[in-house]
């Protein structure tokens, strides 16, 4: 493959960073490597789950290199970027690097939508914008409301119009927040860049766009393209089938150009993405089938196909599914993250209802295969809806410099932190309780427990028992305070946090230990959701303006 072809697997916006010698040369090898059918030697079409120290499958005579090294050492993290960076200057949005966003500037406000449905007080959901800068004195408060004009949306997750995939553009910039709604299906995309302090309203999709021009519905993941594009995952079809698949957007109009993937294949459930074109691939992930997570979590859905198992594999070239691996029964994997260092070819995903967490990587087949390497022990219990408790991992993130990995049990109530220096062995270096179903004096008491010597004290703060248990979360650029709200989807805080609908959720900070590990709360921030003026709300995912490492993509 010669230089020219390689051009075409690299956004053109950061081939045209000025000055970038060595961002992509023309003579330089191609960094992707693809195999759309894997050889008889690699693993199928479908890949079986494997237990936590389980052998690879591997050709005969290869080595086991590869597939169990550890990530590439971060020091040598974005070589070629980093070098294009000191020619190239603020070239466009976000950073050159994992690393240079590190040195990025402290966050001072924070984006987070705020949700009413099925809280049975008739107002629209709205987007809050947080005062995180502890030198003011609106510190740890809502400072600005936007609600949105509808009712009933559901908004869930964020993203933004450019983001690091196209540093290298300098007509880029980062000032729209796509909001897409979980179960209206309609797109709010806000104007965050004439006043960050106070957004507004800018455009809104229709859900009826979304419909006939994509045959898609219930909007989840929205993540910006290094072609300027923006890209939207989904859980289901109109009807509320189950179907994965990516809505497109125009970068500029936001207008729908239609659907991402193409070809005749399809997975059967959709959620959560990230992409990596180094090594043409994107992979997503499977909550359940739409219409019968609505309702809220039913047992009786288990073991009839309705949650999800699998990761699924894109080709990123021609937008084809290729593969997909399977991570167990009902496991639902949910937030999947890549590596931040855009060479390396593995990340991990978290499964909620298996409570576990699982590396995926890149063989050296060139096709893809996933390992549990942490796994959640559920408690027996007596007062609660199973008999078997699972920690139900709900959200994960990578700090910045691939050293840590964080996740939150949202029924458990523990927020962890693990090194994962030697990514197919993780190693618990933080926790911290601070809410969650166990606690002691509440409805539930646990018979037997594999990790804990007695149920946890209740978690208040600033005088308010906390409800519900903590769910997403979001890392400062410098890796040393994370944030956690404590909504998971309306449907579900009703049904197992009911008290989190009465009294509404928080935002949290705890500070981090970035040396040898270690989490603890910062007993002067609460964000108390309760207290809105609409009444109290449900609160979910954390935006910073300048994007972070959940929505930024290094190419």
């Amino acid at each position: 493959m010669g230089g020219e072809e390689v051009l075409k697997y690299f956004p053109a916006c950061f081939q045209r960073c000025p000055g970038a010698s060595h961002t992509l040369g023309r003579g330089d090898p191609p960094s992707v490597s693809f195999a759309h059918q894997p050889s008889p030697h690699c693993s199928p079409y479908i890949l079986e789950p494997r237990g936590d120290a389980s052998p690879h499958r591997r050709a005969p005579g290869s080595s086991m290199q590869a597939e169990s090294s550890p990530s590439i050492p971060h020091q040598k993290m974005m070589s070629s970027t980093a070098s294009s960076s000191a020619q190239c200057g603020a070239c466009g949005p976000g950073y050159a690097s994992p690393l240079d966003a590190m040195k990025g500037p402290r966050e001072e406000i924070v984006y987070v939508p705020c949700i009413y449905r099925n809280t049975g007080r008739g107002k629209p959901d709205f987007l809050a914008t947080v005062d995180v800068d502890p030198k003011s004195p609106h510190y740890s408060q809502v400072i600005h409301r936007l609600p949105m004009p509808n009712l009933g949306d559901e908004l869930h997750h964020s993203g933004w119009n450019t983001c690091s995939s196209c540093f290298g553009d300098t007509t880029k910039k980062r000032n729209r927040l796509i909001l897409p709604s979980l179960i209206s299906s309609r797109i709010y995309v806000v104007d965050v860049g004439t006043d960050p302090r106070a957004p507004r309203l800018f455009k809104v999709v229709n859900p009826e766009d979304v419909f006939w021009q994509c045959d898609l519905g219930y909007l989840h993941t929205s993540h910006c393209l290094g072609s300027g594009e923006v890209m939207i995952s989904t859980l289901g079809d109109p009807a509320g089938n189950g179907k994965g698949g990516f809505v497109l957007l125009d970068g500029e109009t936001f207008d729908i150009k239609g659907n991402w993937e193409k070809g005749d294949k399809n997975p059967p459930m959709g959620y959560d993405f990230w992409y990596q074109p180094r090594h043409n691939v994107l992979i997503s992930t499977e909550w359940g089938i739409p219409k019968y997570l609505g309702y809220g979590f039913n047992p009786n859905d288990l073991k009839k196909g309705r949650y999800g198992r699998r990761l699924n594999v894109w080709d990123w070239t021609t937008h084809t599914y290729v593969q997909a691996i399977d991570v167990g029964e009902d496991a639902a994997p949910l937030e999947i993250r890549f590596l931040h260092n855009p060479d390396a070819a593995e990340g991990f995903v978290g499964c909620t209802i298996s409570s576990a967490i699982h590396r995926f990587y890149k063989t050296e087949c060139g096709d893809w295969a996933a390992e549990k390497v942490i796994q959640v022990p559920s408690k027996k219990v007596e007062g609660w809806l199973l008999p078997d408790m699972p920690g139900f991992i709900t959200d994960i993130l990578i700090s910045l410099d691939d050293r840590f990995l964080y996740f939150s049990n949202w029924i458990h109530g523990d927020v962890r932190q693990y090194d994962i220096s030697d990514t197919r062995r993780p190693r618990l270096v933080g926790q911290v309780f601070v809410g969650g179903s166990i606690s002691k004096g509440g409805p539930v008491v646990v018979l037997r427990d594999e990790e804990l010597q007695s149920q946890p004290e209740p978690f208040v703060i600033q005088g308010k028992k906390v409800p519900g248990g903590p769910q997403m979360i979001q890392l400062s650029l410098d890796g040393k305070r994370l944030y956690v709200t404590t909504s998971l989807y309306s449907a579900w805080d009703r049904q197992f946090y009911p008290d989190l609908i009465r009294d509404g959720s928080v935002m949290l900070q705890i500070d981090v230990d970035t040396e040898k590990g270690g989490l603890s709360v910062n007993r002067n921030f609460l964000v108390d959701f309760g207290k809105e003026p609409g009444g109290p709300c449900m609160a979910h995912e954390m935006r910073y303006p300048g994007g972070d490492c959940t929505s930024d993509i290094w190419v």
